[in-house]
């Protein structure tokens, strides 16, 4: 494994336990069984990450997949605590 190919696995695993203990719009953090739940959701926060976008951009992206995606309502604004432990990843890429 290279070492971007170490890093991109290392971001994603960062993101999925944001995911997982920070947001958990349906409350699954603590069963086994669903430890995977939000892992569809973790390339699109991934991009978002990538093009540098604010928390603010981050936190309507996490309303909007809960909205959207999950039918529960969310607002932005309670999800900014979340947005910034999310802008707190590192994740750039350096070349191979």
């Amino acid at each position: 494994m290279n070492p971007n190919e170490a890093k991109v696995r290392a971001i994603h695993e960062s993101i999925r336990q944001n995911l997982l203990q920070d947001w958990d719009p349906i409350g699954v953090r603590d069963a086994v069984e669903a430890q995977d739940e939000y892992d569809g959701y973790v390339g699109s926060i991934y991009r978002v990450l990538a093009s540098d976008a604010s928390t603010q951009a981050i936190a309507e992206h996490l309303a909007r997949t809960q909205t959207d995606a999950m039918g529960l309502h969310a607002s932005a604004r309670s999800l900014l605590p979340v947005a910034v432990r999310l802008k707190q990843i590192d994740v750039a890429l350096r070349p191979a």
